[in-house]
């Protein structure tokens, strides 16, 4: 009756650490950057590694335009290029929990690969 206690117990050990571990990378993270890039740079966005905005840059020559369109559609692109880029770098922390074993469905749940606004992949990720 009792045969499986010592290996939930031993589950359940397992669980905390990967909790830890877990918390330590998201620690991590917090200090990563990414940055994406629209309107040829125009508008740049920083993020962190957990995809929290941290800065947002507008060449000044766009402010003077008066283009508020332009600048309301260039600000989301270069959010959601940068934040694209910080899921690269979550699921390269993961894969580094996992040891380097690749979970499925890990990359759908952190929404694939990333594109730049040309359409092409882009791997511009700082540390």
């Amino acid at each position: 009756m009792f045969k499986g206690l010592g290996n939930f117990a031993s589950l359940l050990k397992q669980a905390q650490q990967m909790g830890s571990r877990i918390q330590a990378v998201n620690e991590e993270l917090r200090g990563k950057r990414a940055t994406g890039s629209a309107g040829a740079g125009m508008v740049e966005a920083e993020v962190d590694g957990l995809g929290q905005v941290l800065r947002i840059t507008i060449d000044p020559a766009l402010i003077e335009r008066k283009d508020r369109e332009l600048i309301e559609d260039l600000v989301p692109a270069a959010i959601n290029a940068a934040i694209a880029k910080s899921k690269e770098l979550h699921a390269e922390a993961l894969r580094g929990l996992t040891g380097g074993i690749d979970l499925p469905g890990m990359k759908e749940a952190l929404g694939g690969g990333t594109i730049d606004e040309n359409n092409s992949p882009n791997t511009d990720l700082k540390n």
